[in-house]
């Protein structure tokens, strides 16, 4: 298809107005990005129902997903890798406070469906952008305001124990 021209723009000029709309573009999804991230800081005190997520103020925002190796080092532990297959990657972490693992995906599709069969055996976990911290439940706060991401609060299959 020939290239169409603007009375009194050659093409070097139309290129050149495409390449700044453009540009113009990622920059304002850029700033949208960072201001939808700035929240009123305000906490709620709710504590989330069995089965939801509970987030807080301020989330992170990352351009990409983490690698094992940067979770580990943020959340001050060094890691060994356990699995490393095509669907995922293991770390394991073994600190003073507990051991947990650090899990990533090249899909978010691998995430879900790895959350899925978790869900199975219930727990509470920390979910990002393609990456799960799987830690006791009490330190899955502290290492949300380093990381980001979502604490998620999946049921187990079987009974439920009735109260006492």
């Amino acid at each position: 298809m020939p290239q169409r021209q603007l009375p009194g723009h050659t093409g070097r000029n139309l290129s050149a107005a495409r390449l700044l709309r453009g540009a113009a573009l990622v920059g304002s999804l850029m700033i949208l990005t960072l201001a939808s991230a700035c929240g009123d800081g305000g906490e709620d005190d709710a504590a989330p129902k069995r089965g939801q997520s509970r987030t807080s103020a301020p989330e992170i925002v990352a351009v990409a997903p983490a690698r094992v190796e940067v979770i580990a080092n943020l959340t001050g532990c060094k890691v060994k890798i356990r699995t490393e297959a095509e669907e995922l990657r293991v770390g394991v972490c073994q600190t003073r406070e507990a051991d947990y693992a650090i899990t990533t995906f090249p899909e978010e599709r691998y995430k879900e469906t790895w959350l899925e069969t978790a869900g199975m055996y219930g727990g509470t976990y920390l979910v990002g952008s393609r990456w799960v911290v799987s830690a006791p439940e009490e330190m899955l706060e502290p290492f949300q305001a380093k990381l980001g991401g979502t604490i998620r609060q999946l049921r187990g299959m079987g009974p439920t124990p009735s109260p006492s």
